[in-house]
């Protein structure tokens, strides 16, 4: 008696499931978005702010089970573009120093 499987999918189904678009988790870009928030009070803060508000903006539209960790990465985004913004008012020019 002999028996039979299953019938297996073509290869290039199969490395297309392998390999598929990937979508980003709320919970990863929630802790991005704080971590990004975070560092970016010390340095590069012109790009790392608005970067940690849209990961955290996204994240609490995917519904994310960190939703304080997402509103706190907000948070610290825009505390990023204010320090930005008090500093180059203090320096009076776009490139601030801390001396």
């Amino acid at each position: 008696m002999t028996q039979r499987t299953a019938p297996q999918a073509p290869a290039a189904d199969r490395t297309r499931a392998r390999t598929g678009p990937r979508y980003l988790d709320p919970d990863a870009m929630a802790v991005t978005a704080f971590v990004l928030g975070l560092v970016g009070l010390l340095v590069l803060n012109l790009v790392l702010g608005p970067v940690a508000v849209v990961l955290g903006s996204l994240a609490l539209g995917r519904r994310t089970t960190r939703p304080g960790r997402a509103r706190l990465g907000i948070a610290l985004g825009v505390a990023d573009l204010v320090v930005l913004a008090w500093l180059v008012t203090a320096d009076n020019t776009w490139s601030w120093s801390l001396t």
